[in-house]
């Protein structure tokens, strides 16, 4: 008698009973066919990479670079990258023994867990945040400590790090995201200075995820790796920034001794990252530093419409200061379970958001909406969303 796979099954990782799919992407592809939706689901930006980048890929294949690159990436893309980061956040590195190319922010998220945690040791994560980095601490075995952030605006204070710390006390790393997904918050100098200052005589390692730098209103982006250099794990790229999503290229830096072990991670999984995506990116990083200061452009305006619009429908959010999300409260009224009200706002008003439960403590009774879509979407999505709340106050006041 042979054996089955069900069976097998039942060998597997014993981890991965603590994961479930995507609870964004399994959402997403439920009302994908629901005639005429209106998609502000994922974090996608909505602009096509830049010429000059999509130029130097196809420069890159038919000068023939389609053999193995570096491990750690290609030396002229380090080199842009570790100088791209000096020039616009202050914080540097040497490109030959501190910076990793990685298979996007994504891959150098999973590098760093997997390379940081052992089973049962505790990581804190502050909520709602973007739940890649919870599955990937589960599937290191490892305890996820959530700092739900929803009563200070979404933005996690040094007095409640401190707490959390002390309750905690031997946590072995802090996970942050900013600008964040899903908030569009981020965090200030002063900010990061009060969070550093916990942090600083603590043996923990900052894991800091700031894929969004680039996409940062107001004041200029500052990375904690420029207060806590030597305990932070910095991770950017360009698929936000250059609108490069499906190049897969992303960037993680760190001191030289816990590169050194990154690399063998990294090196065991991904092996390297594709030639001439790299050539693509180090184009991007060194003659496209700039390249996304139109999409901010763009993107501003649309938050600036979008966040009055849904508030006079009364939709509150935290403003949004970076990335291309608003983090919005369901009005009272309508159903406050995020996935039952965005089923329903699907089907009956044909605009799909995503359940704030999607995004762990904290997000319970809200939505994320992405305005990486045009103008035109937006307003059609803001119409549909004003019938659908219109029609709900009409069947309340008829019962």
């Amino acid at each position: 008698m042979s054996i089955d796979s069900e069976t097998l099954v039942q060998h597997m990782n014993n981890q991965l009973s603590a994961i479930q799919p995507s609870d964004i992407l399994a959402f997403n592809a439920e009302i994908a066919n629901i005639p005429g939706i209106v998609r502000l689901t994922l974090g996608e930006p909505d602009f096509n990479t830049p010429e000059h980048v999509k130029d130097a890929a196809i420069k890159s294949i038919q000068n023939n670079e389609s053999h193995y690159a570096p491990s750690n990436g290609t030396m002229a893309l380090r080199t842009a990258a570790a100088h791209f980061l000096a020039t616009k956040y202050n914080v540097h590195y040497d490109p030959a023994s501190e910076v990793i190319v990685t298979a996007g922010a994504t891959g150098g998220i999973y590098t760093a867990l997997s390379s940081i945690l052992n089973p049962g040791d505790e990581v804190l994560i502050p909520t709602p945040i973007f739940p890649l980095y919870i599955a990937i601490a589960k599937l290191n075995g490892a305890i996820p400590v959530f700092m739900d952030t929803s009563k200070n605006d979404f933005v996690l204070s040094p007095e409640q790090l401190k707490q959390t710390l002390a309750d905690h006390p031997k946590a072995k790393a802090v996970v942050l995201n900013f600008p964040s997904n899903p908030t569009g918050v981020t965090y200030r100098r002063d900010d990061l200075k009060a969070l550093a200052d916990v942090l600083a005589d603590k043996p923990i390692f900052v894991l800091s995820d700031e894929i969004y730098s680039e996409l940062t209103y107001g004041d200029a982006h500052v990375s904690i790796a420029e207060y806590l250099p030597e305990q932070t794990i910095l991770l950017n790229g360009v698929s936000k920034s250059h609108a490069m999503t499906g190049w897969r290229i992303g960037i993680m830096c760190a001191p030289k001794a816990i590169t050194a072990q990154l690399g063998k991670i990294h090196q065991f999984t991904v092996t390297t990252t594709t030639a001439n995506a790299q050539a693509a990116a180090a184009e991007a990083l060194s003659n496209g530093m700039d390249d996304a200061q139109v999409m901010k452009k763009e993107y501003m305006a649309r938050r600036d419409y979008l966040y009055k619009a849904l508030n006079d429908l009364g939709f509150k959010s935290a403003k949004p200061e970076g990335a291309f999300y608003l983090f919005s409260k369901i009005p009272a009224g309508l159903p406050q379970d995020s996935m039952a009200f965005c089923r329903e706002l699907a089907h009956e008003a044909r605009v799909a958001l995503i359940p704030g439960s999607s995004f762990g403590p904290g997000g319970e009774g809200y939505v994320r909406i992405s305005y990486a879509a045009s103008m035109a979407n937006l307003e059609t999505a803001v119409k549909r969303i004003g019938d659908y709340v219109a029609s709900k106050a009409t069947q309340t006041e008829a019962n």
